[in-house]
């Protein structure tokens, strides 16, 4: 099993600072012991223009049956017992490779290098070849996984028999990898994850704690990464609970990277009942990927600190409002006959549970940003012990409101109760565009507080919010502007309910927009003005970025 790692350098910036990068002094050949044979590390050229440093690892092929007790096939997989002594394992790059690597180049593989700590960050030109790496998906997987991490890919499949040409070609590859703007450090983290995803085997069991290794060596890359759902599928052995966690931990890390917030600020959605607040409007959870959903209780409707009371806390119990709200909504969805239905921010899941009790409604996808709140949801619905017909009928997504997203187009009605106040006004244009400029359901509900009500409630103090992680709260003349403003930028016509008791100095303690597409609108064709589409295809466009740097 060989690997060589190459880089050029000039008198003022010499190559062999590669030694001070892997902390391996060039001019010696070193020998390291590991559980399943020895690494050897030597530098066939080291002076200022050019330096190598080789990777050769011996691999004691029955020293693995051994450790393996017994069992066939590569991996443990297993096979005919023959394979456990006639198989690629001293030979091909696989995990083995990848393991020697973290530990004969640990410092390097965490960009840590004491005598130059300059180093590290400062990407150099870079020269990787791996003359026999399994490639399960062939040359054209090779590139797909090393191609948007900024490499130049060379992967020539190696024939199965030079003699024999026409029986094809093995499933091997020769790859070389050549890249000036990627670090030794992020060189090895790529290759860490990547050479046993190519593989698709690993030669030790995989535990938990691989789903932290992952996250750590993809870190600043993975998220990203298109083929994000193969690599972590293979890498964790198609563990489905492992890679259901490290998918939504991936998924959180690129939100709050996008948000510039940090993955707890994100993912903050269902935290412990610590509420001081009186009995108040709490609604969901947003769902939009900004850092700053509702802190405790923020439940779609109805969980702990939500609505509790029909009037401002006289203490004569009646229907929530939470329950008000959620039949308001459920009777607004039936008059537009609506089947395939988006809950946006569905916090814990009492909605869709409730649309779930409907067979009129087929399809019903619940979003949300925090994954805690989709796992309380997740339990609510018992999805686990549902049936297949009932499962095939509902999706819990994770994702962001502020961004638009392909999947979300084609539904009848969109629900937003609770979401829009948990955003900062200017943030709002994104989620108009996401949702009425690109979504573009027939039937979009709008929920939120009405703010001239508050004075209603004994508990809360003149001038406070009902929550404490509501941005604002709208008079009702605040809202039908909005949403008029709304309407008349995409195409649709927009009417308002009451919920709850309607004061009549006051009005009720929630208001709702209920906004159907004008006649004549298409409604999957993106509409919205110059301004919006332009700044949407600025983030993209920031994306691509931030992707391609990764």
């Amino acid at each position: 099993m060989f690997l060589t790692v190459s880089t050029t350098g000039t008198p003022e910036r010499p190559a062999t600072d590669l030694g001070h990068l892997l902390h391996k002094h060039p001019g010696k050949a070193q020998a390291f012991s590991t559980s399943f044979g020895t690494a050897h590390v030597l530098y066939p050229e080291a002076d200022d223009e050019r330096c190598t440093a080789a990777l050769l690892l011996e691999v004691d092929a029955v020293a693995l049956v051994r450790r393996s007790k017994g069992r066939g096939g590569r991996g443990g997989a297993p096979d005919a017992a023959l394979a456990q002594y006639v198989n690629d394992r001293p030979y091909a790059a696989s995990s083995l490779l990848a393991v020697a690597l973290s530990a004969v180049f640990s410092s390097a593989l965490r960009g840590v290098c004491r005598a130059r700590p300059e180093l590290p960050g400062q990407p150099r030109p870079l020269r990787i070849e791996i003359p026999a790496l399994p490639a399960r998906g062939g040359a054209a997987l090779v590139q797909r996984l090393f191609a948007p991490l900024g490499w130049t890919v060379t992967a020539d499949a190696v024939p199965l028999d030079t003699r024999f040409p026409q029986w094809g070609d093995s499933r091997y590859v020769r790859l070389v990898l050549e890249s000036d703007t990627v670090t030794l450090a992020e060189a090895l983290r790529h290759l860490y994850v990547l050479l046993p995803v190519l593989d698709d085997a690993k030669h030790y069991w995989v535990a938990p704690d691989e789903v932290d290794k992952l996250l750590r060596a993809g870190e600043g890359w993975l998220p990203a990464h298109p083929e994000q759902h193969l690599i972590t599928s293979r890498y964790l052995s198609r563990r489905w609970s492992l890679t259901r966690q490290a998918r939504e931990r991936l998924e959180l890390a690129r939100l709050a990277e996008s948000d510039d917030s940090a993955v707890e600020e994100i993912d903050n959605a269902v935290a412990a009942d610590t509420d001081t607040e009186p009995p108040t409007d709490t609604g969901t959870g947003t769902g939009v990927g900004d850092g700053t959903e509702a802190g405790p209780g923020t439940g779609a409707d109805g969980g702990p600190g939500a609505d509790t009371e029909t009037g401002a806390g006289t203490g004569e119990r009646s229907v929530p409002l939470a329950v008000q709200r959620r039949e308001a909504i459920l009777a607004e969805l039936a008059a537009a006959g609506a089947a395939r239905v988006l809950d946006l921010g569905c916090g814990q899941g009492q909605l869709v549970q409730a649309l779930l009790k409907d067979v009129r409604y087929t399809e019903i996808v619940g979003v949300d940003v925090s994954v805690r709140a989709l796992t309380i949801a997740a339990r609510r619905l018992r999805l686990d012990r549902m049936g297949e017909r009932q499962a095939a009928r509902v999706t819990l997504r994770q994702g962001s409101l502020v961004y638009t997203d392909k999947q979300l187009k084609g539904y009848d009605a969109a629900v937003l109760s609770e979401v829009v106040e948990h955003l900062d006004l200017p943030r709002l244009p994104a989620l108009e565009y996401a949702v009425f400029g690109a979504a573009r359901p027939r039937t979009v509900l709008v929920t939120t507080p009405n703010v001239e009500y508050n004075v209603r409630w004994e508990t809360l103090p003149a001038g406070h919010v009902r929550h404490g992680d509501h941005r604002f709260e709208w008079t009702r003349e605040q809202f039908r502007t909005w949403a008029g403003e709304v309407a008349a930028r995409h195409g649709y016509t927009v009417g308002f309910r009451p919920v709850g008791p309607d004061d009549p100095e006051v009005g009720p303690p929630t208001q709702m927009a209920v906004f159907t597409l004008a006649s004549g609108e298409r409604p999957h064709e993106p509409r919205g003005t110059r301004e919006q589409h332009e700044q949407h295809e600025r983030h993209e466009k920031t994306d691509e970025k931030e992707a391609k740097a990764a």
